[in-house]
């Protein structure tokens, strides 16, 4: 049998090649491999080097790496945070013939953790509170979507910072699977072996002495279903308002969207006495901040991430001689049209303020780094030294500070065996 590569990307197969694959994996030679924190898992997963990517590569059964690899690319269709899938090997043999598992191949998502390498130096419970909102947020995507995940744990799921926050990522849709709607009951399943899962979890960190001893376990498993259950509750509940009141229509929607969510689709009914207007958001997606960043700049980030440099932006456009005010609440996206159109002055904005301003970071403290997260601390950090100093320090100033202080404290704990 020919070795077989089924790929999302055609160049792929040609990088993939150059890996061992009659090598079992767990014996692949250093020179293929990174040193990434891995999380625990059921099966044999490396990281390798192919080409100017890394990729997760899982040995795992043909039927189920091919069922995973599918999930995955569901997944990405219907834009749901989780790992993206590039290929799955199969028909691997060894040098004298044997067979090999088949592999599942993941990108490696860039700035990522696992939730034990976060653990390593005990985490504040209002840091773990914040974890675990993250992850009631994923979960309610995925329901959103019809998927149902069937092994909700922090072992399934990777983390990025996210501003003050964290974003939450599918790392594992072995027991997935997806339906045009989910019941209560598939809901409520999910729900049960989440709770579970985390209380278990939390409490292996705890008898290895890596929880903060503040942090009751079980507490925190149903921290996490409230949380789920209110953002459920908010982003599916059909409101009944006075016809008078049709403005908390829209405090409804903004509400969603410093959620994070966006109504897509909507239905506005009137009762039979037309004394009130009944409104139900059909279709929520979420990613507000992160999709009208990218629409206005081109910059990719996360959801608190897209928030601060919206804010940032706005604060900008306003002050240039060219751009015509918009009134209260609106977006960037929705200014007048009298001066410049906010798209050109968004792209000023990230030619004369974004890059230049990530550029004064040496390229050797910002490598690996994500240049949204950069940004956004630099905002944080220019907030704090000038409320320090009662008057606004500048951005320079502040990278100067921030250079000096937080990335060089930062290469000191690394630099630490």
């Amino acid at each position: 049998m020919e070795l077989q590569i089924t790929a999302t990307d055609p160049e792929h197969v040609t990088t993939l090649l150059d890996l061992p694959w009659d090598v079992p994996l767990s014996e692949w030679p250093e020179k293929h491999l990174v040193a990434l924190p891995r999380g625990i898992s059921r099966h044999v997963v490396r990281f390798a080097r192919a080409g100017h990517e890394v990729f997760a590569v899982k040995e795992v059964g043909e039927w189920a790496a091919v069922r995973e690899y599918a999930l995955l690319r569901d997944l990405d269709r219907l834009a749901v945070p989780a790992v993206d899938p590039v290929a799955v090997v199969t028909r691997r043999t060894d040098a004298h013939g044997q067979p090999l598992e088949p592999v599942l191949i993941t990108r490696q998502l860039k700035g990522s953790l696992p939730y034990r390498s976060m653990f390593e130096t005990t985490m504040r419970p209002g840091t773990i509170k914040r974890l675990l909102d993250a992850l009631a947020v994923l979960l309610v995507r995925l329901h959103l979507s019809g998927f149902a995940w069937g092994d909700c744990s922090l072992s399934n799921t990777l983390f990025r910072r996210d501003a003050g926050a964290y974003a939450a990522y599918l790392v594992d849709a072995e027991t997935g699977q997806i339906q045009p709607r989910l019941t209560d009951g598939q809901r409520g399943y999910d729900l049960d072996v989440a709770q579970v899962n985390i209380v278990g979890e939390l409490m292996d960190l705890e008898a290895g002495g890596s929880l903060h001893p503040s942090v009751d376990p079980v507490p925190f498993g149903r921290d996490l279903i409230d949380r789920y259950g209110e953002l459920w509750h908010e982003l599916t509940r059909t409101s009944v308002y006075p016809r008078d009141k049709r403005h908390y229509i829209d405090r409804r929607i903004r509400r969603l969207n410093d959620l994070g969510f966006d109504v897509a689709e909507m239905q506005i009914q009137r009762s039979p006495d037309g004394d009130a207007v009944t409104f139900l958001p059909k279709v929520v997606d979420a990613g507000h901040h992160q999709r009208q960043l990218l629409r206005l700049t081109g910059l990719d980030a996360e959801e608190n991430q897209a928030r601060s440099l919206l804010n940032d932006l706005e604060t900008w456009m306003a002050g240039q001689e060219d751009y015509e005010d918009y009134a209260p609440g609106d977006s960037p996206a929705e200014g007048g049209l009298g001066g410049a159109r906010p798209e050109v002055l968004a792209h000023r904005w990230v030619r004369d303020v974004f890059r230049p301003t990530v550029r004064t970071i040496p390229r050797g403290l910002r490598e690996g780094l994500d240049t949204a997260q950069v940004y956004h601390e630099l905002l944080e950090h220019r907030w704090y030294l000038s409320e320090r100093a009662r008057r606004d320090i500048g951005m320079e100033a502040a990278a100067e500070d921030y250079i000096a202080t937080v990335l060089a404290r930062r290469e000191g704990d690394a630099a630490v065996p």
